[in-house]
């Protein structure tokens, strides 16, 4: 093999799987938020969930895409495990169409269509409303130029009598029907879909080898069977870094493959008669027939499909079961997650839309929010407690967990970063100049809970006199006054902003504005009084006023997801 036909067919795979990806991304722009709701309301049975994941995956032509989205919805309580792998069993349906589309480049020469695509293709990105339509020609005319490209090196591949002779004699070695030959091409397909990362190129390489008979028929549909354990074994390495769930949907996406497998392995000779009858394929048709490239491109996308349907439609009625058996192979770490730095929703190394990477950043925000009104929790709780050595442990519990803010607000800041640097519609955009907002002031949040628990610790290690029970049911009422801020900010985060009603969350500032300037003269007439000293007034006052501040940033969090102007004017 000349090294020009190995970069022509390198080169190849490579247009093939940035088509796809481009097209993918595409279609998930133009789908937009729909597809979340989508999943959210047509998943109330397996069945329907089933369909859904189908349907949702024929349409973005990304299974992977999918099964993120549908873990990000397992994790925020949107879906159950039990729905979320009968949404998973749907895209394995769904997936089939990538087959059939690529044996649309062995079926006929559509070099003719590609040129005029990337024409009409780059006016509309210059359109700045039909931008997401130009990229998505864009990527099926890559994909369709790529398929056309590697059709050219198999039939250059076949032209060459040395190549041609050292791979034919290659596979000739494990033509005997031998259990042991079948399983070298299950496990070659599975490690080379592993390795390339893409089980659509590894199909198309398949298809090529097939259509010019270097590859016998029987050999591509056990290729076939691995790649469908292959692209399953990448999200669970994947997942070994994400939380329970997503490790247990992993596995389930895995499970469910294997064991089709391991049924069809049972039954192949009858199934792979079957499918030869339904295409019309003959298995001692020559290779030099004029339409036996489409009838094995054909056959190959038949077993495919044929595949992916026989097991859902068989493993649908046990998806209770498999829920029971991952939840039981996949136990959660015996760690308290609240107390390490560890991002929940977004996770590295997996190849995400845009659209699905704000969608995961929203969820730890949303987390964020949350923890940070648990550290508001521990101040409390600073504030009343009198043994020296709980107090000590909730102090540096509170310190812990201002280190961790900082963290997550450096970790998703730079995720956006990272996100905002791919083609983003405007809206995205926009949000993630709101979700940048967000986790800052959530942070400061988090400092003003701080600064709280470090005036209470001065205090303390100072062993200055108590607060007066005045000043002690003032504070705890300015803190229930806080803590009903950061409830209706969680309120809003983890719900739609549609239903939220901003003058809530106005009226309570108003309230706390009112309350800090009360008790801020009723300290300077209590400490002439003489009821307790500068000092206690003081450090009072300090708790007092950030809480305040604290509220103050509640509503710069709030007017962020609104996408609103200022709610009110904060007090400098």
């Amino acid at each position: 093999m000349s090294y020009l036909v190995l970069f022509k067919l390198l080169g190849s795979l490579a247009l093939l799987m940035f088509g796809m990806k481009a097209m993918s991304e595409a279609l998930q722009k133009m789908a937009g938020p729909q597809l979340r709701h989508v999943l959210g309301a047509m998943t109330t049975n397996r069945f329907t969930g089933a369909l859904t994941g189908m349907f949702v995956t024929a349409a973005i032509q990304s299974s992977t895409a999918l099964t993120l989205m549908t873990v990000s919805f397992v994790n925020a309580g949107l879906l159950t495990l039990v729905q979320a792998i009968s949404v998973i069993m749907g895209a394995h349906i769904g997936t089939t169409v990538t087959a059939w589309i690529m044996s649309l480049g062995f079926s006929f020469d559509i070099s003719d269509f590609v040129y005029p695509a990337f024409f009409v293709g780059i006016i509309l990105i210059y359109m700045k409303k039909r931008r997401i339509m130009g990229d998505f020609l864009f990527g099926v005319a890559f994909l369709f130029l790529g398929l056309g490209t590697l059709k050219n090196t198999g039939t250059d591949l076949v032209n060459d009598p040395v190549a041609n002779e050292a791979i034919s004699s290659f596979f000739r070695h494990f033509n005997e029907p031998m259990i042991w030959n079948k399983l070298l091409f299950l496990l070659m397909g599975t490690v080379l879909t592993l390795c390339v990362q893409s089980s659509a190129a590894i199909m198309a390489i398949t298809m090529m080898l097939c259509s010019t008979g270097v590859l016998h028929i029987d050999q591509g549909i056990m290729l076939v069977l691995g790649e469908n354990i292959g692209t399953t074994i990448t999200s669970n390495i994947v997942a070994l870094s994400a939380n329970v769930q997503a490790r247990r949907a992993a596995f389930a996406h895995m499970s469910i493959n294997v064991l089709g497998v391991l049924w069809v392995l049972a039954v192949l000779p009858w199934f792979y008669d079957g499918i030869c009858m339904l295409v019309g394929f003959d298995p001692a048709m020559p290779s030099t027939a004029p339409d036996f490239a489409l009838k094995a491109a054909m056959v190959l996308a038949t077993f495919h499909s044929a595949f992916n349907i026989s097991n859902t439609l068989l493993l649908i009625w046990f998806v209770p079961q498999i829920a029971r058996f991952v939840s039981w192979a996949i136990k959660p770490r015996c760690t308290d997650e609240d107390e390490d730095f560890r991002l929940h929703f977004i996770t590295a190394g997996i190849m995400k839309t845009p659209e699905l990477s704000v969608l995961e950043a929203q969820k730890e925000i949303v987390s964020f929010c949350e923890r940070i009104q648990k550290m508001f929790g521990m101040v409390r709780e600073l504030l009343t407690e009198k043994d020296s050595q709980q107090f000590a442990k909730l102090f540096a519990r509170i310190e812990k967990y201002e280190g961790i803010s900082d963290n997550m607000e450096i970790e998703i800041a730079n995720y956006l970063d990272h996100v905002s640097d791919a083609h983003l519609s405007d809206e995205t955009k926009a949000k993630i100049r709101a979700m940048l907002r967000e986790i800052s002031e959530v942070e400061s949040i988090g400092d003003s809970c701080y600064n709280m628990a470090r005036t209470i610790n001065r205090k303390v290690q100072a062993n200055q006199d108590h607060f007066t029970e005045a000043q002690y049911e003032h504070i705890h009422q300015m803190m229930e006054l806080t803590d009903q801020a950061l409830t209706q900010m969680n309120q809003l985060m983890g719900g739609r902003k549609e239903v939220f009603d901003a003058n809530r969350t106005r009226n309570l500032e108003n309230e706390i504005n009112r309350y800090r300037n009360q008790l801020k003269s009723q300290n300077i007439s209590d400490v002439n009084n003489h009821e307790y000293t500068y000092a206690v007034g003081t450090i009072y006052m300090d708790i007092i006023n950030e809480c305040e501040k604290l509220g103050d940033y509640v509503v710069n969090v709030v007017e962020a997801r609104m996408g609103t102007r200022q709610l009110l004017e904060n007090d400098k």
